[in-house]
């Protein structure tokens, strides 16, 4: 990871954006980094869902506190929170949160009068979980 410089991306809420933040954060980690990249892929997946598409997003990627990596994705919505799911088996939707709970050290979201930041953090660079996590809200 480039650990001079986080990764900022500001783009738009839109089905396309996802590979193509999945690309930047793979390119700034030069290389693959599949946990990394299925959070992305999760937490744009609910902005578009829940807040709508075209609602323009920030992607954050720095090196977190105490090691690993931090990833966090602000949208303008501070109203629409995030609820962790237990979908049943004939659900179609309702699992990107229990994904990202099982490949990350920690998440949790930040609400402001400006809007929500949901972030997350995963041990080392591409290695998974190292420990409990869950939702901590800041």
């Amino acid at each position: 990871m480039n650990t001079e410089h986080p990764l900022v991306l500001d783009l738009l809420a839109l089905p396309k954006a996802v590979p193509e933040a999945r690309r930047a954060v793979r390119d700034h980690m030069g290389g693959p980094c599949p946990e990394l990249q299925l959070c992305v892929s999760e937490l744009l997946a609910n902005v578009i869902r829940h807040v709508g598409e075209g609602a323009p997003v920030t992607l954050r990627l720095a090196r977190a506190v105490g090691g690993g990596t931090r990833l966090e994705v602000t949208d303008p919505d501070s109203h629409t929170w995030l609820m962790l799911r237990h979908p049943g088996t004939e659900d179609e939707t309702g699992r990107g949160l229990l994904l990202l709970d099982a490949v990350t050290t920690r998440w949790g979201v930040r609400q402001d009068a400006h809007g929500k930041t949901v972030w997350c953090e995963v041990a080392g660079t591409t290695t998974g979980r190292s420990g409990p996590a869950g939702p901590e809200r800041l």
